[in-house]
Order: structure tokens, then C-alpha cells, then sequence
């Protein structure tokens, strides 16, 4: 399928490992532009180097912390100068601290609205403006499936991220009639960085292994295994396409059935 995002110009934040790089990797592969950021210059430059090797398409690795109002600036700057507009942008962040509310204190949820909504909302301030203008355009969020089914032990992350899902929403649809989608993605449980360190977390709080822990989350999942990168960024990049243009204020699941509700 042709998803119409050929020479299409698109930022992917946090992108030089999980996630992000594999969305990255995937709009590259449709014929798309990216630009893609990480805090460390070296990782942003590999990750972009990697990515044009596979697929030869233009790919650009730049350092920019998305909690940092001056660098994500800096980001879509660079990207409108270079490329004259964007016109994706797929928000994404690594994950706040595993926690319960006990060990939680007022500033660890301040760090993660940072990290996991005003990161979004900061990119997308900066990008929906031309978007609108050109009546075409997309803002996707990485999020999580605990928007829809709180996961036990992820407070942070439970409470921030329903909150961006809530704003999605709304300025969904403020932005319909232009011609511009906002949705989000709400990854099950995946084969990252982040799920291993999450894994690490759980297995000190429950006193099992690593691996049982991994195991037990897979057996929660009616498909009995937990998701790929890949996986998650092939419907990133479809909510990204011309093929979703009637799609917007959704949250897809990508969870191998792990979510029990209707919607």
C-alpha cells in the first residue's frame, strides 16, 4: 500500500533508539523526509546515519532535549529552514519512573507533565501553525496503553499521559476543518530500552527475575508475546499517511489484545 507520504517533510522526536527510531525508520522507508532529534548529538547523527544506509532516503540527526523549550525550537528551526515546512510530527519521550503514589513526591509529577505532555504540546505548538496554513498535515503522539487501562505501578506515567490524550482530543478538533489530524499511539507492552528498565523495576518490587517478568507480561497478552518496535511505528506511520485523513482524535492501541474495554 502507498501510504502518500512520499518526499512529505517529518520531524520524529526522541528517535536514536526504540520508539522513535524505528518510526523514524519506517516514514524514511515510505519516502518521507525526517528529521530526528535526541538529546545526545552522537546517537541523533548514528541513528540518522543508520537510517539513510537502510533506506537512502534524507535524514537529518539533530541534538535537542524535547523538555528544553530553546532546543525543541531549535529543532523545528533547523527542519523549516532546511526543508521549507514540515508537515508530520511525531511526538515521543521516554517514559517517567515506575512508582506508587507513597513514594511519589509533587516534583517527580512536575518533571513528567514535562517530559510527557508539555513535550507534545510544545512541539506540536510550534508545527500546527503551518500546517493549518498549508491545510494539510499530521501530529502523532507516542503515548501508552495505560491511557486506556492503567498499569499497576506506573502512576507517572498513568496520570501524565491521559492527560495528553485529553488535549489531543480537544484540539483535534479545533484543527479538523483545516485539513490537519492529531492522534495518538498507545503502545502495549513492547521489546525497548525502556520496557527492560521497567521490567528491572518490577522484578526488585515483586522479588522475581527479569525474564519472569517479562514472561508474565507476555502471558497477560492474548497473543502471548510482547510487541516490536516495528510494530508500533507501522501504525505511526500510517496515521501519518494520506490513508488516514479521516481519522483524528484517536488513540490505536497497539497491544496485542491486552486491553480489555470495547474502545
Amino acid at each position: 500500500m502507498d501510504l502518500g507520504i512520499k518526499d512529505r517533510v517529518a520531524l520524529v522526536a526522541a528517535a536514536s533508539r526504540g520508539i522513535g527510531y524505528a518510526a523514524a525508520l519506517e516514514l524514511a522507508r515510505e519516502g518521507a523526509r525526517v528529521f530526528l532529534c535526541s538529546r545526545d548529538e552522537r546517537r541523533a547523527s548514528e541513528a540518522a546515519a543508520a537510517i539513510h544506509k537502510e533506506t537512502g532516503a534524507n535524514i537529518a540527526g539533530i541534538a535537542a532535549d524535547v523538555t528544553d523549550g530553546h532546543d525543541t525550537e531549535r529543532f523545528v528551526t533547523l527542519a523549516l529552514e532546511r526543508a521549507g515546512r514540515v508537515d508530520i510530527c511525531v511526538t515521543n519521550a521516554g517514559g517517567p519512573p515506575a512508582t506508587v503514589f507513597d513514594d511519589t513526591d509533587i516534583e517527580m509529577f512536575r518533571q513528567a507533565f514535562e517530559l510527557n505532555a508539555l513535550s507534545a504540546i510544545r512541539l506540536a505548538k510550534l508545527v500546527l501553525p503551518g500546517m493549518r496554513e498549508r491545510v494539510w498535515g499530521g501530529v502523532i503522539n507516542g503515548t501508552s496503553i495505560s491511557v486506556k487501562q492503567p498499569v499497576e505501578g506506573l502512576l507517572l506515567s498513568n496520570t501524565v499521559r491521559a492527560g495528553l490524550t485529553g488535549w489531543a482530543k480537544t484540539v483535534s478538533n479545533e484543527v479538523a476543518t483545516d485539513g490537519v489530524t492529531v492522534n495518538n499511539v498507545a503502545p502495549g507492552y513492547t521489546l525497548t530500552e525502556r520496557q527492560d528498565q521497567l521490567a528491572e523495576a518490577r522484578s526488585k518490587a515483586l522479588g522475581k527475575t527479569k525474564p519472569e517478568i517479562i514472561e508474565l507480561w507476555a502471558a497477560q497478552t492474548p497473543m502471548r508475546r510482547m510487541a516490536s518496535a516495528a510494530e508500533i511505528a507501522a501504525a505511526i506511520a500510517f496515521l501519518a499517511s494520506e490513508r488516514a485523513s479521516y481519522s483524528t482524535g484517536v488513540t490505536m492501541q497497539v497491544d496485542g489484545g491486552w486491553t480489555r474495554g470495547l474502545f
